[in-house]
């Protein structure tokens, strides 16, 4: 018997019915760690749901730089898709699964009977899609008000969770808060001299949380330069 896959993404919980029909019948895209979904450019055919996993959207400058813009996981949206399906424009960034996902891609042409027959499906779209402008607007905020030395340290923080272990490279955490990894190197060797960190190849140990903290919460630099 064919699985309802609808029943295994939350955010379709309370959608109608014949909605939550027609979506059944589509069927799950399994995608590889690494497997890029779209590029910039390219014109917007479908609207993903993710069952599972993890999809990245990146930014790349004229320089090659990149910048995270958003991830998309269970319940939530890519703010790209959305505009570009209601507003008929292409993919200004790229789209790559941060791990092993699960997906369905809800077509163009379904995605718009939905939007105008299911008041449902439009709850659920512009409420993933508000959400997702919050975050994106955090991330202004961050970039624009916040020093780098604060981003990274709460970067690092999140990373390390309890064990106290960053597995990261510099051009990693560069590319999630939003400058070169030059500059990263430059302020995690000011942490370190500080001692609030030890470096290794491909990982970061947080020899001081509470300082680290209290450096992400400040919103300006310490005296670790």
């Amino acid at each position: 018997m064919h699985h309802d896959w609808t029943l295994d993404a939350p955010m379709l919980r309370g959608l109608e019915t014949p909605a939550r029909a027609r979506l059944a019948g589509l069927v799950p895209m399994d995608v590889p760690q690494g497997a890029v979904l779209f590029r910039p450019g390219d014109s917007v055919q479908a609207f993903a749901i993710v069952i599972s996993g993890r999809i990245e959207v990146f930014l790349t400058g004229p320089t090659g730089r990149e910048v995270l813009l958003y991830a998309v996981e269970p319940g939530q949206s890519c703010v790209q898709t959305t505009l570009g399906l209601m507003g008929g424009g292409h993919y200004g960034a790229e789209a790559i699964a941060a791990g092993a996902a699960r997906l369905v891609m809800v077509p163009r042409a379904m995605f718009l009977e939905l939007m105008d027959s299911s008041a449902g499906f439009r709850h659920i779209v512009f409420a993933a899609f508000a959400d997702r402008m919050t975050g994106m607007i955090q991330l202004l905020e961050r970039v624009a008000f916040q020093s780098v030395e604060c981003r990274l340290a709460a970067l690092l923080i999140e990373r390390a969770a309890g064990t106290g272990l960053a597995e990261t490279t510099h051009q990693d955490l560069a590319t999630r808060i939003g400058t070169a990894r030059e500059v990263v190197s430059r302020r995690l060797e000011a942490l370190a001299r500080a001692g609030l960190v030890r470096t290794e190849r491909g990982a970061v140990h947080i020899l001081d949380r509470p300082a680290l903290e209290r450096l992400a919460a400040s919103g300006t630099p310490a005296a670790v330069t």
